[in-house]
């Protein structure tokens, strides 16, 4: 069997987790991010993010601070390995005290070449449900990659600062730490400055990217006055750092609310597309494959 027959055994693998929402985590995930309280428009979302991964045990902890390789996820031996986009529908609203149950599904592994050497994209299906009533559809991709300095920092860029909206945001060693803990998020290039440096060669610790696409996310329903999102996808562009403040940009399009996660420089870390509604919009569906910057 060739190493692309191994990883495409894979495909299909299921996987199911179900988690009670405890009425406080709004408030932590809020307080985490420096955001305010909720105004009557419910939980943040990106909550989902928070509730369904577990703290395994240190035996299954790899050198990075992840799990070991394999189990749900197949053992690709590539050694950096990111969170390079989502896909989300949000179809009905998450409440504090609901039963939820997460149904995952690798939808495919796919090997690719850039600029940086050899690639593989893992794609996986959640469907979050409460009851029979399915809540959240999130396709979610997840990339590995060699390890490669030239790639780790967002260049300079001039741009046009005129956005519809923008609000900036700095995210610091605490806000990472305790991103962290409430995620169960033991990946050291969050809180490890040396590894962070010197093993997987970043200029210093990387901003979690579901950290900035939550950030985003509130400001796609802060631009939209308020209104929860129907959809949203996100796309990594290039790694962001603590110690660079985040410039979040809104737009308004005819897909939806574009939005956009720069560095100081003006260099794009992540862009965005939110609709307020479950028919606007065409760029958001549950189709394709991120790509990452090389």
């Amino acid at each position: 069997m060739t190493d692309e027959d191994r990883l495409a055994s894979w495909v299909g693998t299921t996987q199911e987790k179900t988690v009670l929402v405890r009425p406080e985590i709004d408030s932590a995930l809020r307080g985490v991010l420096g955001l305010p309280e909720d105004n009557g428009a419910g939980f943040l979302q990106g909550l989902h993010w928070l509730l369904f991964d577990e703290f395994v045990p240190v035996s299954q902890i790899g050198v990075d601070g992840h799990p070991k390789r394999g189990g749900f996820l197949p053992p690709i031996e590539l050694p950096r390995r990111m969170w390079a986009g989502s896909r989300i529908e949000f179809l009905a609203p998450v409440h504090p005290g609901d039963e939820l149950t997460r149904h995952s599904t690798i939808a495919a592994v796919t090997p690719k070449e850039g600029k940086a050497g050899s690639l593989v994209f893992v794609t996986v299906d959640h469907v979050v449900s409460s009851g029979n009533e399915v809540l959240i559809r999130e396709q979610q991709d997840i990339v590995y990659m060699n390890i490669s300095p030239a790639a780790s920092r967002a260049a300079e860029v001039e741009f046009n600062s005129e956005s519809e909206a923008s609000t900036t945001i700095s995210p610091d060693e605490v806000m990472l730490f305790r991103y962290s803990a409430l995620t169960r998020n033991s990946h050291r290039i969050h809180y490890d400055a040396d590894y962070a440096r010197e093993v997987e060669l970043y200029p210093g610790l990387v901003v979690h990217g579901p950290l900035t696409a939550t950030l985003l996310m509130w400001f796609s329903s802060q631009s939209a006055g308020s209104a929860p999102l129907r959809s949203f996808a996100f796309r990594g562009r290039s790694p962001l750092y603590v110690g660079d403040p985040l410039r979040l940009e809104a737009d308004h399009t005819e897909d939806g609310i574009a939005t956009t996660a720069r560095n100081a420089g003006g260099g794009v870390g992540m862009t965005g597309l939110a609709t307020t509604a479950r028919n606007a919009g065409g760029g958001v569906g549950m189709t394709g494959l991120a790509t990452v910057a090389q």
